[in-house]
């Protein structure tokens, strides 16, 4: 399962810097319309804890993707920072239809807005503008698109629907699959609306359709509000309170993109001490402070030089900006809001998270026993173990027997190739028939599995050649 945020807005708003600050990319940043005109695509982290904690491995875990930090687990979730949205853009206005192209390629929108008020609807510099009609402002864009292109064909979809006696399922799959839809999603849109078949397509009207591409977008572009530039003056309070108490709460997060950029800038230079989504930071000043307190109290604590060891003091203009990140953002919002907003546009996909292993005793992802917990996946929800066999070795998945599951407290719980996986939590060891069954059943097996090797996108070689299909049966 590949996740994709899509970082969203008009320009100006701040989406090159929040990308700069959740990844190691680097878009352009600038203070004018269409700063990003190409499409910018980086890697950001979704963060689990990481079962090499629970199972004493914490130092032997060697994540081959991502990272694993003091026991939280960062798994790799693909970002694209796409071109700015101004109005008139379902009608080609501004960079409008390449920007809802791009669009397509998201399975959750990070919608970034300058609660400042800074920003006007052109993303041009301004005083006292209202941001609380942008989410909506947005979502009207995409709406007329998809809705634009849809009903002017309508009538023959209707027609055609008719004619061939068709589900209202397929039917509309047929129309909305340009726009990311699958079976899944077509399901739930007609759930939303309680649609069932037999439909007559023909009786719709205007506003049915609108509401179908309604139900279509909360469905297919699940949304995280990030109020962005929260640490700048004006009417950026009443703003932030007013956009919370419009939307949905857990959806709004208060942001300062630029602030985790320049701490991640002053961690680079150590400059601070700095764990990307905390709460605070630490300088050679705060430490010593701290170790001053700690030694009144008659704590045994290190000497200023170990603690301190690799940290650079900042200059003037540094520590007063550090103090007012510290101030205005850290103290009031407990972090800078980038990460969070991370985490819940991640978990509005309800990802499932499998850790396969060759060995449920040492959790070895390699034949020589090294690479411990090497592997973690985000596959999505209601997926099966044969349907993580074919993300991790696709050629393998006909030859599957069975696999265990390792339970808390250490059992092992054999499972079928059709057992839903559920939680974040599943370390799993795959079973393959022995190689003498394989050759009993000639080439067509083989030829079958060389055939789906070849075919195999090249983004999974990488994970085969972890997971591969191991010696004696086993993964």
């Amino acid at each position: 399962m590949e996740v994709i945020i899509g970082c969203v807005g008009k320009p100006s708003v701040g989406k090159s810097t929040f990308f700069n600050a959740v990844s190691g990319g680097q878009a352009k940043t600038g203070n004018f319309p269409f700063t990003t005109i190409e499409p910018n695509t980086g890697v950001t982290f979704y963060r689990v804890p990481c079962p090499c904690v629970s199972h004493g491995k914490v130092k032997e875990c060697k994540p081959k993707y991502g990272r694993c930090m003091n026991g939280t687990r960062l798994i790799p979730v693909k970002l694209l920072d796409v071109a700015g949205l101004v109005p008139g853009a379902s009608e080609g206005a501004g960079l409008g239809n390449k920007f809802l192209d791009d669009l397509r390629h998201a399975d959750v929108l990070m919608h970034i807005l300058d609660v400042s008020g800074t920003t006007n609807e052109k993303g041009e510099t301004t005083v006292g503008y209202d941001p609380i009609n942008d989410a909506e402002w947005l979502h009207g864009e995409v709406h007329a698109w998809v809705f634009n292109n849809l009903w002017k064909k309508w009538s023959s979809v209707a027609r055609r629907h008719a004619a061939t006696k068709a589900s209202v399922g397929p039917t509309l799959l047929g129309q909305l699959s340009g726009y990311g839809a699958n079976p899944a999603v077509i399901n739930a849109v007609l759930d939303k609306m309680g649609v069932r078949d037999p439909v007559d397509l023909g009786e719709w009207d205007e506003d049915q359709v609108k509401a179908l591409v309604e139900a279509f977008l909360l469905v297919r572009f699940p949304t995280i509000l990030l109020l962005n530039k929260a640490d700048q003056a004006g009417d950026t309070d009443k703003n932030i309170s007013r956009i919370v108490e419009r939307y949905e709460a857990s959806k709004c997060f208060v942001a300062s993109a630029g602030a985790e950029c320049f701490l991640k800038i002053c961690r680079q230079k150590n400059v601070i001490k700095y764990q990307a989504g905390a709460s605070n930071f630490e300088t050679i000043e705060d430490i010593e402070d701290d170790l001053d307190f700690r030694k009144a109290r008659g704590e045994t604590v290190p000497s200023l030089e170990e603690a301190t060891a690799g940290l650079e003091p900042p200059d003037g203009k540094t520590k007063k900006r550090l103090e007012k990140i510290r101030d205005m953002v850290l103290f009031r919002y407990q972090s800078t809001g980038v990460w969070a907003a991370i985490q819940a546009a991640v978990d509005l996909q309800e990802p499932v998270v499998v850790y396969p292993v060759k060995s449920l005793s040492n959790f070895a992802t390699a034949a020589d026993g090294g690479g411990v917990f090497g592997n973690a996946m985000l596959v999505k929800p209601g997926s099966t173990v044969r349907s993580v066999v074919g993300y991790v070795a696709s050629g393998m998945m006909d030859l599957l027997q069975y696999a265990e599951l390792l339970e808390e407290g250490g059992n092992r719980r054999r499972v079928g190739e059709d057992y839903v996986l559920t939680g974040k939590n599943n370390i799993i060891k795959f079973f393959f028939r022995p190689v003498e069954e394989r050759q009993v059943q000639g080439g067509s097996s083989q030829g079958k599995e060389k055939e789906q090797q070849k075919a195999r996108p090249k983004k999974d070689k990488g994970v085969e050649g972890e997971n591969g299909s191991g010696e004696g049966g086993e993964m």
